[in-house]
């Protein structure tokens, strides 16, 4: 589908063109207003709008506003702009629960390792060889890719009884929110992504958990391989990596507690690609008045990868579709969620000219108090 890269300079016709920072799909563009000239200056007022919703590392934070168009319809079912904001935070930013280095020790001695424990390196060697080899994929010092997405989600539906729901969690039929996206990786820990959808903007960084081919290799190596499932007709090993306790201790606050984040890979047994990833994390916020019981809020997230691609000697995926299911109970009420993600790469480089490290700084709207 064609993506909109260019905007008509509308403060003087003789001017350049602007190049957006973020590529729209035509079908988002057309949603824009009911003709060339309103769409292209609904375009020029996102793009001068001073309020970037702003996520950093895998935190969500809540903003205080948000850029948003009046004439936007929204299928992801959300009830306010601050709502849709943090479904688009959640969907938008990475869940890998720790710092994935990025080394490629993938001779590892196996000695005094479960059988488990080596069966998953062994899998990991067969990925990053399908990926194109450790030469290739060490060649990679940075890259930056360009695309669309297609989102959709249910409503928050209430249950009565704990872990039950009155009402089937179902996403809505053939209404999807569309945008574009930019993401930005430089090694060795950094990325930054930009989002446009519905009207709004997300920018996320992170310092080390990202999941490009080498990042999941690395994720990986300490996996143990916990059996074989069948996905998209596709027979595959199952990795699983489970968080250490010492880092889901360091990462709780005095008002949270994350009790446990575990990871899934899905490696084809005939490509040796990834071709599924799950990830599920369980946090609890504890009570205001300092009591036990508190609020449970289950994350889980499943990807399915696809439409692998050479660039460059490297070969990586071009589309996916990823489904996220939250879950809250634990208090009066209890509440699920589902939201859908459809994406697609239009545009992937690697190692690019001129990116450095000032790409990756925070938005300066934000401070140490947001």
């Amino acid at each position: 589908m064609k993506m909109r890269k260019l905007c008509p300079n509308l403060d003087n016709e003789d001017g350049l063109e602007t190049v957006l920072e973020v590529p729209v799909p035509e079908e988002m563009f057309t949603k824009m207003g009911s003709n060339a000239t309103g769409r292209w200056r609904n375009m020029h007022a996102l793009m001068k709008a001073h309020a970037v919703v702003t996520a950093v590392a895998a935190d969500m934070r809540t903003p205080a506003s948000s850029s948003s168009m009046s004439n936007v319809n929204m299928h992801l079912q959300s009830k306010s702009d601050n709502e849709f904001v943090a479904l688009l935070k959640i969907v938008g930013s990475p869940l890998i629960p720790f710092h994935v280095p990025l080394e490629f020790c993938l001779s590892r001695p196996i000695n005094d390792t479960s059988i488990e424990a080596s069966t998953a390196k062994y899998i990991v060697q067969q990925y990053v060889a399908a990926c194109g080899g450790p030469a290739a994929l060490n060649a990679v010092k940075s890259m930056y890719a360009v695309g669309q997405v297609r989102m959709q989600g249910s409503e928050m539906v209430a249950g009565e009884d704990e872990g039950t729901t009155t009402t089937p969690v179902r996403l809505g039929k053939g209404n999807f929110e569309v945008g574009g996206f930019v993401l930005w990786q430089k090694n060795p820990n950094l990325w930054f992504l930009e989002l446009v959808v519905s009207g709004f903007k997300i920018s996320a960084g992170s310092d080390g958990k990202g999941l490009d081919p080498r990042c999941t290799a690395s994720l990986f190596l300490d996996a143990v391989c916990i059996g074989e499932q069948t996905v998209n007709n596709e027979d595959c090993f199952v990795l699983k990596v489970e968080t250490p306790a010492d880092i889901l201790k360091a990462q709780c606050s005095p008002n949270t507690e994350v009790i446990h984040h575990t990871v899934w890979g899905y490696f084809s047994q005939r490509t040796g690609l990834l071709v599924k990833f799950g990830d599920t994390k369980l946090v609890r916020v504890k009570s205001a008045r300092g009591k036990s019981d508190g609020v449970f809020w289950e994350t889980s997230m499943e990807s399915i990868i696809d439409d692998y691609k050479y660039v460059d000697s490297v070969n990586i995926a071009h589309g996916g579709r990823t489904l996220t299911t939250l879950y809250r109970y634990g208090g009066a009420v209890n509440h699920r969620r589902r939201i859908e993600e459809k994406w697609t790469i239009e545009e992937v480089d690697f190692n690019i000219c001129g990116l450095c490290l000032e790409s990756f700084l925070p938005p300066s709207d934000m401070n140490n108090d947001h």
